[in-house]
């Protein structure tokens, strides 16, 4: 699947809740994380979504928000993955981090570089990615 999306996590729907409007899918990485989308009944009738259907998530690097440290901190977030940072890419106004978590998995999130510099970020930083579930789009090959 070729797409502009810089995150793109395979695995497998371990779980699909409906509710009244949406329907939230859980899908589990190869490394035991869990990644959380909040998608449309049709999609997931569509996509055939069901648990042990494999699947892939896309999030935009852009949609990323990262903290740095320890993981205890509660947010709203449905979505984080926390691992550490193997590289940052400076630009003139931004930076991308890049982030290796668990099961060898790498993502990618793009932030300012006044909070690469706020955060402390560089590689070997203990840092999480933040992603709300309606960031998350879910694709299935055809």
């Amino acid at each position: 699947m070729n797409t502009s999306a810089r995150n793109q996590f395979a695995g497998q729907v371990s779980a699909v809740r409906t509710g009244p409007v949406n329907a939230e899918v859980d899908l589990l990485l190869p490394g035991g994380e869990t990644i959380v989308a909040v998608i449309t009944h049709d999609s997931v009738d569509n996509l055939g979504l069901k648990p042990g259907v494999s699947a892939v998530a896309l999030v935009k690097a852009s949609w990323i928000i990262l903290t740095a440290g320890g993981s205890d901190m509660k947010f709203s977030t449905r979505n984080r993955l926390c691992g550490s940072v193997s590289k940052v890419v400076k630009g003139m106004v931004n930076s991308e981090i890049m982030l290796k978590i668990a099961g060898g998995n790498e993502l990618s999130a793009i932030i300012t570089n006044e909070s690469v510099a706020k955060l402390g970020l560089k590689e070997g930083v203990e840092a999480c990615a933040l992603f709300k579930a309606s960031s998350v789009i879910i694709g299935v090959k055809a």
